[in-house]
Order: structure tokens, then sequence, then C-alpha cells
């Protein structure tokens, strides 16, 4: 089996990842939204609870390393039981440590996967959180390459 990381000045040159090109943050533009101070219930929320907590910039939730993080579209249910959806939009840092249980982006024999890294009793995988799919073990002759570790998911709804 062989590891490797590609470090945090990667560049994507033509790079399809999961069917779209990775979007990185570089020059992400800051947007600050409005976080209110009380959680909101499933109800309806009181107008006199209308009180803002501070402003909250998106990026800086998200993003940890802007020069080592990007954005891939989810194709496919593989992680669903993960909450990553079809379609999702995963937040992926470069310079996380890829460790055992975390949730990653990886290259397995030149094809592109979003499953959770399992290391452990010197065994490797890709585990899906979906069980209609089957576990990706990373055997001698394979090679593994983790792109990064997903830090979050954006959906709309």
């Amino acid at each position: 089996m062989s590891y490797s990381q590609p470090d945090s000045s990667t560049t994507f040159d033509k790079a399809v990842i999961l069917g779209q090109i990775p979007f990185e943050m570089e020059d992400a533009p800051s947007v600050t939204i409005p976080l209110f101070l009380d959680r909101i219930s499933a109800g309806f929320p009181s107008p006199a609870d209308d009180y803002i907590e501070a402003e909250l910039d998106i990026n800086r939730l998200l993003v940890k390393n802007k020069a080592a993080t990007f954005l891939v579209r989810v194709g496919g249910d593989s992680m669903i039981n993960a909450g990553i959806h079809d379609r999702d939009i995963l937040v992926v840092d470069k310079s996380e440590e890829p460790l055992h249980d975390k949730i990653v982006v990886a290259v397995v024999d030149g094809e592109f996967t979003v499953k959770r890294l399992y290391m452990k009793n010197g065994k490797c995988m890709l585990v899906p959180e979906n069980p209609r799919f089957k576990s990706i073990v990373i055997g001698p002759e394979q090679e593994l390459n983790v792109w990064g570790v997903i830090v979050g998911v954006v959906r709309k709804m």
C-alpha cells in the first residue's frame, strides 16, 4: 500500500473532483450574516427574541486554513448516513491530518471518492456511510492519496 497526501501548495489544473472543478478559498469574499442570541425552536419564533448576538462570517466558521481549503460537490449517496447528501458542497482542508475515523476526499488507483478513513491494526480502508456500498480495502499494491479532510458541509434546502 502506498499512501501520500498532497502538500497545501498543490494546485488544481484541470483536476475534476466528484464531477466538479474544485473551488479554492484563497480569493473567496467575506460574507457576514447576523447570528441571533437565542436558539430557535422548531416552533414559531417570537419577534421579542430578535436580538442579534454577532455578525457571523461564514468563511471564518468553516475555513481554518484559507490557502489549504477547497470546495467540492458530492455526486452520489454513499455517505448519506454521515449527513452528506448527493449535490452537497463539501469544505475540504488539505492541511488537516487524515486520522482514523475522519471523512476524507481520497484518490484510490486514480478514482476520487469521499469516505470515512479506517486505519487500525495495520489495515487501511475507506468506509461508506450507506449499507448499499462496500468498503474499499486498500491492498499492498494500491495507491491511496488523501486530498483532504472534510471540515464542513453546505446544503441548499
